[in-house]
């Protein structure tokens, strides 16, 4: 076994030991051996899953900072998931809010900043038993509409009983929004931001 073949197709091209040992027609075991004989070290089980579900690469790429715009979005976009993002769940970004003003902030955010793409993103809406549920919908789109955003990028509506009249119910007359991006490398990368803030 050529020790730089190996290395390529292991490291370069990101093909699992698996996938090597059906080009060599040889064993999975056969190929681990000779990835610890040539000291080539074994990705762990969460970077084999993230590999075998972006095969592409990453479905980001972070833009330099060249413009005082860009910073006050990076700057704003950061504070917005500090704030008010879900960041309990380890694999994907989730931001939820009753403002339009606010989710269209927090997508311009990671379209510019980490370059994704816009169809890409999730959504989930949670709204009151009182409401309309396609009115609703309709509403969100028309906020979200230059970003080209399709009702199937929408989970299932979430619907709560009506809660009584008061300041949150008033602020919720559209519901809640909830923007998702699922890859547990850049939520990771933005969790890594907030620490090295927080620290200082």
């Amino acid at each position: 076994m050529n020790g730089e073949v190996l290395r390529r197709l292991y490291i370069e091209d990101g093909k699992s030991s698996f996938e090597i040992a059906k080009v060599f027609n040889c064993s999975e075991h056969k190929i681990n051996y000779w990835l610890l004989k040539y000291s080539i070290p074994k990705r762990s089980i969460s970077e084999a899953i993230y590999n075998k579900n972006n095969p592409d690469g990453d479905p980001f790429k972070i833009k330099p900072i060249r413009t005082q715009n860009d910073a006050k979005l990076l700057g704003l976009g950061l504070g917005l998931y500090w704030g008010e993002g879900n960041k309990k769940n380890k694999n994907s970004i989730r931001l939820g809010n009753t403002d339009p003003a606010i989710i269209r902030e927090f997508i311009r955010f990671l379209i510019r900043i980490f370059g994704i793409k816009k169809e890409k993103l999730r959504f989930g809406l949670q709204i009151f038993s009182d409401l309309f549920k396609e009115v609703t919908l309709n509403f969100w789109l028309k906020e979200l509409k230059e970003f080209g955003i399709n009702k199937n990028q929408f989970f299932k509506v979430i619907i709560t009983p009506s809660r009584s009249l008061g300041n949150y119910r008033e602020k919720s007359k559209w519901g809640v929004m909830t923007v998702h991006f699922a890859n547990t490398k850049l939520k990771n990368l933005i969790d890594s931001y907030i620490a090295e803030v927080a620290q200082r």
